[in-house]
């Protein structure tokens, strides 16, 4: 770094219920350091040692809560509300009060922690190893590091406990994603911009090491060695075209890739059925494919901010850490079969979306496995009416419904499919596949395109006819769950472990690439996020078929006009129906108990 590292610390153990040691140096195994904040109960030393709960990331250890974003700390519960409240991490004050110590970091390049600001990279979740090694060694560590956090500080749990760092006793990742490039950069290998360049310039450019005026802005204290020049800044800032990054084997995405297989630690997964578009998919996923003996799926609903801090939902976290990490185990969480391995959420009735109090009356159930076992995996057949029926149709001769892609025209951006009235209280609760017959054509006096992006949607209607929507991760109201698919990127692995028939596996690899040329037929496979809704007799299911964004994509839209370039896309989409093409949806029906 330009300028000469100081080892400064301070200590304050007369304002606060505990002690806090801010900018402690933790050494990394390349030589250079991080820096964190540890807030310790009183008593602890080398006598009385505590577990640690460590999170590790971009955010900056020192921003308060309330200025990182002051309306979410407006809601939080009131015992998260502190001096020392940071967005989506554990608070100091409840967890030191029960016998815990937090160790926050800031993330290499990021904060107090000099280096190369460079998110989501392999380097991190190297120097995130070091951390808990070296937490884990402290004199007044009890040598069991556990890892709670949401979001960002729940998918770098997945990286980092598959590398199974000597102290790591158990993780709670909390709406998080366990595939990087599945589930956060690419959807069905389409680029999920909007998100990436407005959560990189709102929440992690502004906490950069070295960036001037940070203390002006009440956004935490400035660098302690200084501030850095605007060149200095660029130079220590990885600079990732995430556009140019279209496949998994791609140079900058390759590093990211992990098994999940590795992870062997104590975990409960938290998968919020609202996050449809990042912190869903891959807390089911990581809790299915880990290879842990005692592994837990809770499923809740809400904003993603505010349920972390519920006082029930911090209890869940505290009895399962305090199982793994104290040897207090007043649920049974380390007893083998004591407990149910899943905890559902039913999405059942109209509570409105982005309504906390509601959203809590939605019933749960526990369950012994996922998916569930007496999944009855039922197809619902698309119709060239825009129907959707349970009894195959049959056609005498092909039809085909169209729709446009990225330009004006005649056709409609999407086509809909709607069911008839459910005769009966249907509970769909699993993972759903779209099997769909598509092609492209040119528009007139255009050019050819090459490629076709689906863009996916099932809607819930009730019988008033009334849409009902949920709640999205920041608020915003959502359907029951979306899907994607690059047309190019049709081909599937069903030798891999991880394909099933209502989960099919796509590699995403260069060599993966399959031509679309205009006027052929392709048949098609598109996963839906997993999800749980329960139609009511007389309620009807919408599934939307389109070739853009459409209602509850929120923040994670889909529109790079480098990655969806109108020379590639633009021009008729379509379904095809008939004798031989055959388009329907698999739902995952659960029968009555």
């Amino acid at each position: 770094m330009p300028n000469q590292h100081r080892d400064i610390q301070t200590v304050d153990s007369t304002n606060f219920s505990y002690v806090f040691e801010q900018n402690v140096s933790i050494p990394l195994g390349n030589g250079g350091v991080v820096r964190c904040n540890v807030y310790k109960p009183k008593t602890a030393s080398s006598e009385v040692k505590f577990p640690v709960l460590v999170t590790y990331g971009p955010y900056g250890k020192d921003v308060p809560y309330k200025e990182f974003n002051p309306k979410s700390f407006a809601e939080v519960d009131p015992a998260h509300k502190t001096e020392h409240s940071a967005w989506e991490t554990p608070t100091p004050q409840y967890w030191t009060d029960h016998g815990y110590i937090v160790l926050r970091a800031d993330e290499i390049g990021i904060g107090q922690s000099p280096g190369v600001l460079n998110v989501k990279s392999a380097a991190s979740i190297d120097a995130f190893c070091d951390v808990i090694e070296w937490t884990s060694e402290q004199p007044w560590s009890s040598g069991k590091v556990g890892l709670l956090g949401v979001s960002y500080y729940a998918a770098t749990q997945w990286q980092v406990a598959a590398r199974q760092p000597r102290g790591l006793a158990a993780i709670v990742p909390w709406e998080g994603f366990s595939d990087p490039y599945s589930e956060s950069l690419r959807h069905g290998g389409i680029l999920s911009n909007k998100f990436f360049a407005g959560w990189y310039a709102r929440q992690v450019a502004p906490n950069q090491y070295g960036l001037p005026g940070r203390a002006s802005r009440n956004w935490g204290p400035d660098t302690i060695e200084g501030d850095l020049s605007t060149e200095e800044l660029e130079e220590n800032r990885h600079k990732m075209a995430w556009e140019e990054q279209k496949y998994r084997d791609d140079k900058e995405m390759a590093p990211l890739n992990f098994n999940l297989e590795d992870v062997t630690v104590p975990l409960l997964s938290v998968a919020n059925l609202g996050g449809i578009c990042l912190h869903l998919r891959g807390n089911v996923l990581g809790y299915l494919w880990a290879r842990s003996e005692f592994k837990y799926l809770r499923f809740i609903v809400g904003r993603h901010d505010l349920p972390f801090y519920y006082p029930e939902e911090v209890e869940v976290q505290r009895s399962f850490l305090d199982a793994w990490l104290k040897g207090d185990d007043r649920e049974g969480w380390a007893e083998k079969g004591a407990l149910p391995a899943v905890d559902l959420v039913l999405r059942k009735g109209n509570v409105e979306h982005n309504n906390p109090a509601e959203e809590k009356s939605f019933p749960r159930r526990k369950e012994t496995e996922w998916p569930l076992a007496r999944t009855q995996y039922t197809p619902i057949f698309l119709t060239a009416d825009h129907g959707l029926q349970f009894d195959q149709p049959h056609y005498e001769t092909t039809r085909k419904l169209s729709y446009r892609a990225l330009g004006r025209g005649e056709l409609p951006e999407l086509i809909k499919f709607c069911s008839a009235p459910f005769e009966k209280e249907t509970e769909i609760t699993g993972h759903i596949v779209v099997h769909l017959i598509v092609s492209v054509s040119r528009d007139r006096w255009g050019s050819s395109p090459s490629d076709l992006d689906l863009f996916l949607s099932l809607r819930h209607i009730a019988p008033s006819g009334d849409e009902i929507v949920y709640t999205g991760s920041t608020g915003e109201a959502v359907p029951v769950t979306k899907g994607w698919l690059r047309t190019s990127l049709r081909k599937t692995n069903p030798q891999h472990p991880h394909h099933w028939p209502w989960l099919p596996h796509r590699d995403f690899n260069t060599t993966d690439v399959l031509p679309v040329i205009p006027n052929e037929l392709y048949p098609v496979d598109v996963e839906l996020w997993p999800t749980n809704v329960v139609v009511e007799a007389g309620g009807r299911l919408v599934l939307e078929v389109g070739s853009g964004d459409t209602a509850g994509a929120g923040f994670w839209g889909h529109d790079d006009p480098v990655d969806r370039p109108e020379t590639v896309f633009r021009g008729g989409n379509h379904v095809h129906l008939g004798p031989n093409y055959v388009n329907y949806m698999t739902l995952p029906i659960i029968p009555p108990n």
